[in-house]
Formats: C-alpha cells, structure tokens, sequence
C-alpha cells in the first residue's frame, strides 16, 4: 500500500536534512466542488467538501531567517532568505510556498525560519486543488511555529492573497477556504461576497465519486480569463439599467432576460449559466441536510448541461465519463468540477453501490476513451491541521 503523505513528508525530512530529530507535520486537504462552478468570482454561492487526499508539509523552526523547503513531487531543495522575498512572476512550486511567507510577512506577522518537506497525494492539474492545499499547509505550519492562534477565515484570505499577489493566479477563495475550514463528515455552503459560511453534512447514505478523466486542462487559463470577461461584460450593460449591480450576483434570471436583446448572445449564455448556478449551491444544501439524494442529483445534471451548453467549459471526456456513471446503479447525479476543459467529474452514488459502481464505470470510460480515467471515493475530511 502506498504509504501517506504524512510518512513521506517525515521519512524525506529525515533524508534530506540529516536529523534524527522527528518533525512536526501539517496536513491540508484537496478539495472537490459539488456545485456552483464559476460562481465564486461573480460573488455567489459554492459548496465545496475537503477530500481525503491532500499535502502534508513536516517541518522544524530556524532562527536565521531562512526558509529551506523540499519537493518530493519535483526532487529539489531550494533555499530562501525571508526578509528577501518578493514576488517574481512564476508559478513553479516553491513560489507557493514563498507565497505564503511572504503575504504573513507583508501583514505583520513574523513567520519562523523553517525547514521543510513537501509531499502529497492530489493528482496535479486535476481540478482537486493541489495548489490551494499547498498553501494552506505552509500556513499551518508557518502558524505553529510562529505560536499563534490558527484563525481559519483569515488564514483562507491570506492564501487567497499569496495566489493573487505572489503567483499571479487572479483564483477566487473557494478552494483556500475550504482548506482551511471544512470539518470532517460535512461540505461548506460559502458565501463568496460575505464569506458568511455553514455546515453541510454528508448524509451516510451518500458517496461522492470523483471521477478524473485523465485529461489535462490545456485551455483553462485562457478560456477561463474569456469567461469572466464575459460575466464582467454583462455586468457593465446591466449596470447601464441599474447603477446598482455590482455582479452577476445581483440579478436573477427574468432580469437578465430582459436585457437579452442588447446583449451579445455569448455574453448572454455566459451570464445566464452564472445567475442560475449561483442558486444551485443553496438548494443542494438544502437537499442533503434532508437526506433527499433525488434532488441533489438532478441538481448536479442540471448543472453539468448548463456547464457543457451555456458556459461551454467541458469537453467530450467530461461528457462520456458523467453520461456513463448515470447509467450505473445507485448513481443519483453526476457533473463536471472545476474550472473544465479537461480534469474531473463528480458522482453522488448510493453508499451500498460505490464501490460498484467505481468498477463499472472506470470499465466502461476505458472502452470510450483514450485517457486512462482514475476514480477516487472521497470522504468528507477536515481542514488543514496539524498531525
């Protein structure tokens, strides 16, 4: 069995930096998003569950200022001097550790010298948000050593900075947030203009099924920066009618209707998707605190086709892999997750038939595509801590 990135963390720590001393681990979780995809940078609604994958960061305290950190993802060790950092406009791995400091730093706080070793099990570029639970770790660890009181909402908005500012990813604060304050057993209804945030939990009958297509997300960066030009493009001739609208969250479906006819009809695709999936998330939540599977489903289909017909972020993997885990037994609904072009796909499967219902589907995308497909039965997990 493949050992935890917990183990890994401490057995490379021990490797790489010569000691006999045992470090102390922080463990962040990935995350999946059950739905509202795209929401989250037009001040909706999202509901995003941590997963029982996730980055562990084992680390000891300097005094000197330095902070060495590990990869055992890329096999390198790079070295940083603290007070020296500042942001250099690439996004390899250690400019999210870097990130991290650097934000703590900028804000006041005095984050330790550290030594440190990444290690993880979220598969890369799949949308499960590896790059957030980097971050969330190193935050975590930073905070032990630095003996302060983990704050989780504002440890999100901190990761949420270091990506922005440091790595220059202009990413919403769903997947930092979720990383930093899911609990065991429940997903998270989040508020993204308020960051007013509660509880879901997972009914005992239900499995999330993530199911990656083996498809890396080539288009994302563009096409995704094309959709929120889109969204802002429809706020700019609402807001023609109505000073008051800030986003797309502002408006709902009969509004923008009413403006269809001086809208350009992708703008007005684009925005549609937006309005109608900002409620998606409340009324999923609303579904599984009733243990009612049927609704929650067919929530997740309807939002998959407006993903594929009116967002157009999905491809064709992304449709076979959800169209065929629909047929399987004890499937209630399944969707794309995640920015799109390419990565995962989420089922809700009955808790009796998944593992099932992993055999059959996995089986049955091989003969329909050519990517290998992986699926992992996630459980809803905590977020970042310290082992």
């Amino acid at each position: 069995m493949k050992n935890s990135p917990v183990e890994v963390a401490r057995s490379q720590f021990v490797e790489t930096f010569k000691t006999s001393d045992t470090p102390t681990v922080a463990l962040a979780p990935g995350r999946v998003n059950l739905i509202g995809e795209h929401t989250d940078y037009n001040d909706g609604f999202v509901l995003p569950m941590a997963i029982d994958r996730g980055v562990a960061v084992a680390f000891a305290q300097r005094n000197d200022g330095l902070l060495r950190a590990h990869s055992v993802d890329f096999g390198e060790t790079r070295t940083a001097e603290i007070s020296k950092l500042q942001p250099r406009g690439v996004a390899e791995w250690f400019d999210y550790v870097a990130a991290v400091v650097w934000v703590m730093r900028d804000e006041g706080m005095k984050p330790s010298g550290l030594d440190m070793v990444v290690a993880g099990d979220i598969p890369v570029g799949a949308g499960l948000s590896s790059s957030a639970a980097v971050e969330m770790a190193v935050a975590r660890a930073l905070n032990f050593a630095s003996t302060e009181d983990w704050e989780p909402v504002r440890m999100a908005t901190i990761c949420q900075r270091a990506e922005n500012e440091y790595v220059g990813v202009n990413c919403g604060i769903m997947d930092q947030f979720a990383a930093s304050a899911c609990e065991a057993g429940s997903a998270l209804l989040l508020d993204c203009k308020t960051l007013g945030h509660s509880l879901v939990p997972i009914p005992s009958a239900a499995t999330f099924v993530v199911m990656d297509t083996g498809v890396r997300r080539t288009l994302a960066t563009s096409e995704y920066n094309a959709r929120r030009a889109s969204c802002e493009a429809a706020v700019e001739r609402l807001r023609r009618s109505n000073p008051e609208v800030s986003s797309l969250r502002d408006i709902d479906a009969h509004a923008l209707s009413a403006a269809a006819d001086s809208m350009d009809k992708t703008v007005l695709d684009r925005a549609m998707h937006v309005v109608n999936e900002i409620q998606r998330p409340r009324r999923m939540a609303e579904a599984l605190i009733a243990a009612d599977l049927d609704s929650a489903g067919m929530l997740m289909n309807e939002s998959h086709a407006s993903l594929r017909d009116l967002y157009e972020v999905s491809c064709d993997e992304l449709d076979c892999i959800t169209a065929i885990a629909r047929e399987q037994n004890g499937c209630y609904g399944a969707r794309m997750t995640g920015a799109g072009f390419g990565g995962c796909a989420i089922a809700l499967v009955a808790h009796e038939h998944a593992d099932r219902f992993v055999a059959d589907t996995a089986e049955a995308y091989s003969v329909e595509a050519e990517p290998t497909g992986t699926m992992y039965i996630c459980r809803p997990s905590a977020g970042a801590t310290i082992v």
